[in-house]
């Protein structure tokens, strides 16, 4: 289709009235931003929070967990693909679920995307003021972390075309940072290191206690399917942006995990939010330039994904809140941005908040438990609605049941691994969860939009 032929979709009204209320979402994404958004969400992944499976399970460890995980993300983001573009919606997986599985169904891939979404952002605004603080000693570390927080709040209120440039930029800038860090690494690289004794310190247990970390490493790349109202030619260009991003993410995760392991004793850097320049000080010594820098360009990869994840939190509050899962506010676009700001506010707010705890690990790990228990809902919607709807209009068709089936087995895997490792956070998961339902057959379930009227926005893509 062209550009044409592609009118800007409208959001429908929410009740209420409020003066934002038929105020619409731009259609202004094309796949360089989708790719940018998919890999600036990650790339924060490798700058911090992947290292602590070294505390895991060692470099061989993590790198085993990170096999099994990469597996299940090629596979998953092709079939997240198909979804993605039959139904080219905010929701995103909750509205995948409401179509295939129902209104309860949609409601659990929702809350299970916003526990995602919520939680990976206070993990990254850590890692934020840790390495403010590692190169500005005199600058408090949880300082540093609120005013990320804040700023990324506020760049994401002006409106999406600035976020979509702005996530384009910092993600250029953070994958040429990485790319000097590998080159940097790389003549300085000893398999010996690798390869020390014990391979495997923890045993194959420490292999699944670093899943959650091997996970970090792709943590919220289907994010970018919260944009897919904003793409210019969503059926056409959301295959183009994932799939080019998930390749980008492969080759990163592998080099970085190696040339990290390879270039330092892993015991330093499997417990600090900033482990490639404290690696690379072993070999340049702390306070040379080349650490220096890559230091504040690792605040790039950072800002990538601390701004697209508050961006994808807010897209899924706002769109669970259209469909009236959520309380209206949370639906409310301001008129001259364009930006859902409550939905913004809110969940960056509840962000924020988690991020004063100080517990990165554990942040993470809850965040890991979110979308994975999102991807199998995700994963099952793709089998129902080929059954249920086979004549739905697919653009992209992943292989058929092959590469779905592979995908769901490494997701229960993925889960299992969370299930046995992560003690300290499966009770607050558990906690989100029960609370969540609570609020779902009390209020959540009172107001959901009719499903032909919450999906009309998709036969208006068809015009």
């Amino acid at each position: 289709m062209s550009n044409s032929q592609n009118p800007v979709v409208p959001c429908a009204p929410n009740a209420g009235g409020t003066p934002g209320d038929t105020t619409e979402l731009v259609r202004v994404l094309k796949p360089i931003h989708l790719w940018a958004l998919a890999v600036g969400l990650v790339i924060s992944g490798n700058y911090f929070g992947w290292s602590y499976g070294f505390a895991a399970g060692g470099p061989i460890g993590l790198a085993l967990a990170l096999v099994p995980v990469t597996i299940f993300y090629l596979t998953f983001i092709l079939s997240y693909s198909e979804l993605a573009t039959a139904i080219p919606h905010a929701g995103g997986p909750s509205a995948y679920a409401r179509r295939s599985l129902g209104k309860f169904w949609g409601y659990m891939a929702g809350i299970s995307c916003l526990i995602e979404f919520v939680f990976a952002p206070p993990a990254i605004a850590l890692a934020v003021g840790g390495y403010i603080h590692n190169m500005v000693p005199s600058v408090s570390a949880m300082a540093a972390t609120i005013f990320a927080f804040l700023f990324f709040i506020l760049i994401n209120y002006i409106g999406m075309k600035t976020s979509a440039r702005f996530e384009l930029i910092v993600t250029i800038v953070a994958l040429a940072g990485l790319v000097l860090y590998w080159i940097l690494a790389l003549p300085h690289f000893e398999m010996s290191r690798v390869l020390a004794d014990p391979i495997l310190p923890q045993g194959y247990s420490g292999v699944l206690a670093a899943v959650p970390f091997a996970i970090w490493f792709f943590l919220a790349i289907e994010g970018g399917a919260m944009s897919a109202e904003e793409m210019v030619n969503p059926q056409k260009d959301i295959s183009v942006g994932f799939l080019s991003g998930m390749a980008t993410l492969t080759v990163m995760a592998f080099a970085t995990l190696f040339l990290t392991a390879g270039i330092a004793d892993y015991h330093m850097v499997e417990a600090v939010d900033f482990p490639l320049p404290m690696a690379l000080s072993n070999v340049f010594g702390e306070g040379s330039f080349w650490v220096l820098l890559i230091n504040f360009i690792g605040l790039f990869g950072l800002a990538a994904s601390l701004s697209g994840i508050i961006l994808g939190a807010s897209r899924q509050a706002y769109a669970m809140a259209r469909t009236g899962y959520l309380p209206k506010f949370l639906a409310y676009l301001s008129p001259k941005r364009h930006t859902p700001i409550w939905a913004l506010l809110v969940s960056g707010l509840i962000g924020l908040g988690t991020a004063l705890t100080g517990l990165t690990d554990t942040v993470i790990t809850i965040s890991c438990f979110g979308s994975v228990v999102m991807y199998l809902i995700s994963l099952v919607s793709l089998f129902v609605l080929r059954s249920k709807e086979p004549n739905l209009k697919r653009p992209f068709k992943v292989s058929y049941p092959v590469v779905p089936t592979i995908s769901f087995i490494m997701a229960i895997f993925c889960l299992g691994s969370l299930l046995c490792a992560s003690y300290d956070a499966v009770k607050w998961v558990i906690a989100v969860y029960v609370v969540a339902i609570v609020y779902y057959y009390i209020w959540g379930n009172k107001n959901i939009r009719p499903f032909e009227e919450e999906f009309k926005v998709l036969d208006e893509l068809d015009q």
